[in-house]
């Protein structure tokens, strides 16, 4: 464990902090409780296709994650890179213990990486981040939004606070995505509640405290 640690991790986000993977990866490595050096890559310069972040980052996308001589992309593999490295009980955990809540978790993950497409495409993560009025969304959009509803209300019975018995990165995750729903009558209250009280985690505020300051 201690040489893992005196191997520096440096996180590359985007200089705006809209990115949903960026600071799902700055969570966990936050929750993690490790330190972390941020540098940030401006992507409407064109950045991420220059050197050195290019060199860095094989789909020159952010997040990316440098840990000693070690580069990494894709904020799915750096969670689980990070998990894997920083293992409980020496580190908090980002996954449940039990091996299909585990599954579970991660199929959170990857359902709100693959689908959503137009509800993410009509409601950016500026709607969540700078707390924009929203538009009404499109049919398209519309039936997205229905398919969060339905599958978070599965995955959340009872007005559970979180998705397990404590908190997994991926609550971070569908909240932001529950999030995007932020139009009167949009989200039912259970959902609303659940999305809210993940969003007052200390690292999530820290987060967009860093979106307010690249803003100012």
């Amino acid at each position: 464990m201690a040489d893992t640690l005196a191997s520096p991790l440096t996180l590359y986000v985007d200089a705006r902090f809209v990115s949903p993977y960026a600071m799902s990866a700055y969570v966990a490595l936050t929750e993690k409780g490790l330190p972390v050096e941020l540098r940030l890559v401006d992507l409407a310069a064109g950045e991420q296709r220059m050197r050195p972040f290019a060199s860095r980052a094989l789909t020159s996308r952010v997040p990316a994650l440098t840990h000693d001589t070690f580069h990494l992309s894709e904020s799915s593999a750096i969670i689980e890179y990070l998990e894997d490295a920083f293992p409980a009980p020496d580190y908090p955990a980002l996954y449940p213990s039990a091996l299909q809540q585990r599954a579970h978790a991660r199929q959170v993950q990857a359902w709100l990486r693959s689908d959503l497409a137009a509800l993410r495409e009509e409601r950016p993560t500026e709607v969540v981040f700078h707390e924009t009025q929203p538009a009404p969304l499109g049919d398209a959009a519309l039936a997205a939004a229905a398919k969060l509803v339905r599958v978070a209300q599965a995955l959340l019975p009872d007005a559970r606070p979180q998705l397990f018995d404590s908190w997994c990165i991926a609550d971070t995750e569908l909240a932001l995505m529950l999030r995007r729903l932020a139009g009167p009558d949009e989200l039912p209250e259970a959902l609303r509640a659940y999305a809210d009280t993940q969003w007052q985690r200390a690292v999530v505020q820290t987060w967009l405290q860093f979106n307010q300051d690249a803003r100012a």
